[in-house]
């Protein structure tokens, strides 16, 4: 299979949305807010990729399930390795703060419920690694559709349950959601995961190939528009809560990933696509180096810098180069292990 440039040059853009929503502080200004609103296509558009390409695994293996098995065990491996890691930092931090060890460190496992560690993908300060968690499930399910050759029933499905799901999100204002959180794998990953396999296996959305390319990049930023006004509205007009995904971020996904199928070389050779091709890695660790960095800042009683601009996107600019080198330099100790 063709390598698609343009889905990691897209990613390189997600992912330092991802540090952006988690770096700028989300109660400051009314310019932030909408900064993090607009910036929520980011995990949306990592779904559909890692659907697509799934599904174009699938569609050209003899062996299926075969590969389903090793692409769930490499997912699995991945977040129980950093599962690990956050665990350890999070108990050294109680450890060297020396005060009530044993009441925090019992309250903090407490967290760890089967719920939590296998699907919701929390109870450690790596809150990051609920999208670990969602994909799995996500990508279980598909396969399993995928076998019936009922992609577009689970696609209507799983349409339907996101749907459901912004009642947890910025729709609080219309009805109680009653689930304790709709950022999962049934009312988020899963259907942004079958929209990717949709693109790939549906024959039918081929005729969207008559519509240019730049038509759905303007669509697209549009939709960027059209998404942080939705979350205003809802959250500050209408007194909904802050969501993490709404309903304008399907056709702003959808118009993304339309885009990158018609310039499929877009971005190759450039550094950034580089980077974006590892945006998974900086997806993980950045969380980690924001803490630190951001206990640091506490330490130093500089907290009031969180309300200057110039600070927050040089601070961003800081997380993501960081992480980006830091998992760079692990995968060459990786790779000359195995060599």
């Amino acid at each position: 299979m063709a390598r698609i440039y343009s889905i990691d040059y897209i990613k390189f853009f997600a992912i330092f949305a991802v540090v952006v929503i988690h770096v700028f502080p989300l109660d400051g200004f009314t310019g932030y807010f909408i900064i993090d609103n607009a910036a929520r296509f980011a995990v949306p558009f990592f779904f559909a990729a890692s659907g697509y390409f799934f599904a174009q695994k699938m569609k050209h293996n003899e062996a299926p399930f075969y590969y389903l098995k090793n692409y769930v065990i490499k997912l699995v491996k991945l977040y129980l390795v950093w599962l690990i890691f956050y665990t350890s930092y999070d108990v050294l931090l109680v450890l060297l703060d020396g005060v009530a060890v044993q009441e925090k460190l019992t309250s903090y496992f407490e967290q760890f419920t089967l719920l939590n560690l296998i699907y919701y993908g929390k109870g450690t300060s790596g809150y990051q690694l609920w999208f670990l968690t969602a994909l799995i499930w996500s990508t279980i399910v598909i396969f399993i559709f995928f076998k019936f050759k009922q992609i577009t029933v689970l696609f209507l499905i799983s349409f339907g349950l996101n749907l459901l799901g912004l009642l947890g999100q910025a729709y609080t204002m219309f009805i109680k959601f009653p689930i304790n959180s709709s950022r999962d794998a049934m009312f988020f990953g899963l259907f942004y995961t079958t929209l990717g396999v949709m693109f790939a296996l549906n024959n039918q959305l081929n005729s969207l190939k008559k519509i240019s390319g730049q038509t759905f990049l303007g669509l697209a930023l549009i939709g960027v528009v059209v998404q942080a006004m939705e979350g205003y509205i809802l959250d500050k007009v209408l007194s909904g809560s802050h969501g993490e995904y709404f309903f304008s971020t399907i056709l702003l996904t959808a118009f993304l990933f339309l885009f990158a199928l018609h310039y499929k070389s877009l971005g190759k050779g450039l550094y950034i696509t580089k980077v974006g091709a590892n945006a998974l890695g900086i997806y993980i660790i950045h969380v980690f180096f924001l803490d630190v960095f951001n206990k640091f800042i506490k330490l130093l009683n500089l907290d009031w810098l969180s309300e200057n601009f110039i600070w927050n996107l040089c601070y961003t600019l800081f997380i993501f180069t960081i992480s980006y080198f830091t998992y760079d330099f692990f995968q060459k100790i990786k790779r000359s292990i195995k060599q």
